[in-house]
């Protein structure tokens, strides 16, 4: 989530001084050289206009920095146990890598204390780092729209080959080799006051929108890929132009219904649980069990709340607005934080 500039301006003096005190506070990815650092990072300091500040390792995983090499944010012996610089150190030798439970045991590690450990040290599990890393490599591309090569270099690969694995582990075809495709898809970074958001589209139609820290989106862009046959590529279309302009109206509290065309993907039920989603007002709340009787199926509130889940296009189709029939919030791929936070932006536009 994007941080006040008091409180980036707060961890640059931080960073600045070494400040020993904020070490698990916040971490600084480095524009300039892709990494990102503990606070007490030995290194050159970077201007404050090349730091973005992240308050997880996850956060600056999926932005798509990796580990300074010097500091080791991850790793560093009066942090962390031996496992965990263990397993950090074999995912930067070998970051496209998929985990398996014989991997864990080639390295005489139990994958049980490997996720125990990585769970309370970092709020992750290794696996959720592991996938955070590879979706990383991906999100540089995206974000940056640099030439392969560039963004091979800056990843830290020595060979192509590395690089282009680990992109097509999440993406689905190397980013050179994506004209052998017959179908493409374009994907995109989008900045939002909520976090970053990535967008994959054809020139008809939005196919997916999520936070780009959703847990699962590597396998929702996989189970996409599959479903259209198709390469994702870094890249924009018109729908993605849309939807980005669209979206920094509804975050300015200007815009209350979108009009991106949209490419739904899901059987007839989910299509017509996402249509009576867009069907709730604006700073407006239903429930599950509301929402069964509007599809006419009084009885089907778990199914309704099963497709709610599935809606691979958040905000657009709003599922944010759907809430438990005791008043709590009850779940969100985005998050609890974000839907609480939506919830209350479009209260306090309509008044």
């Amino acid at each position: 989530m994007n941080l006040s500039n008091h409180i980036k301006q707060t961890y640059y003096q931080a960073l600045l001084a070494k400040d020993k005190a904020y070490e698990g506070v916040f971490y600084v990815g480095v524009k300039t050289t892709g990494v990102f650092c503990r606070p007490t990072c030995p290194a050159r300091k970077p201007k404050f206009e090349n730091c973005e500040f992240y308050q997880t390792a996850q956060e600056a995983l999926l932005a798509s920095f990796r580990p300074c090499m010097r500091c080791r944010p991850l790793s560093h012996p009066n942090h962390v146990s031996d496992v965990v610089r263990k397993l950090v150190e074999a995912i930067e030798s070998n970051p496209e890598k998929r985990w398996k439970d014989s991997d864990f045991e080639a390295l005489t590690i139990d994958a049980s204390t490997a996720r125990r450990q990585f769970k309370k040290r970092f709020g992750m599990t290794f696996v959720a780092y592991a996938r955070a890393r590879r979706m990383g490599i991906a999100m540089k591309q995206i974000r940056k729209g640099d030439a392969v090569i560039e963004a091979q270099l800056s990843t830290g690969y020595e060979s192509s080959s590395g690089f282009r694995d680990a992109f097509s582990k999440v993406m689905g075809a190397a980013p050179t080799n994506f004209n052998k495709q017959l179908n493409v898809l374009k994907a995109s970074w989008i900045d939002t006051p909520l976090g970053p958001m990535l967008a994959i589209a054809d020139e008809i139609g939005l196919y997916l929108l999520e936070f780009v820290d959703r847990r699962g989106l590597e396998k929702e862009v996989e189970r996409l890929r599959i479903k259209t046959k198709s390469a994702i590529i870094p890249g924009s279309t018109q729908s993605i132009s849309s939807i980005e302009e669209e979206l920094h109206a509804y975050f300015n509290g200007q815009l209350k219904v979108f009009k991106t065309p949209l490419n739904l993907l899901g059987s007839p039920f989910q299509k017509r649980v996402w249509d009576a989603l867009t069907k709730v007002p604006y700073g407006e709340t239903r429930s599950y069990t509301e929402q069964a009787h509007a599809l006419g199926q009084p009885n089907s509130a778990r199914a309704v709340a099963n497709a709610n889940g599935a809606n691979q296009i958040a905000i657009v189709i709003p599922c944010h607005r759907i809430i438990n029939s005791n008043g709590d919030l009850g779940g969100y791929g985005g998050g609890i934080t974000r839907k609480q936070w939506l919830i209350n932006h479009e209260k306090q536009s309509t008044t």
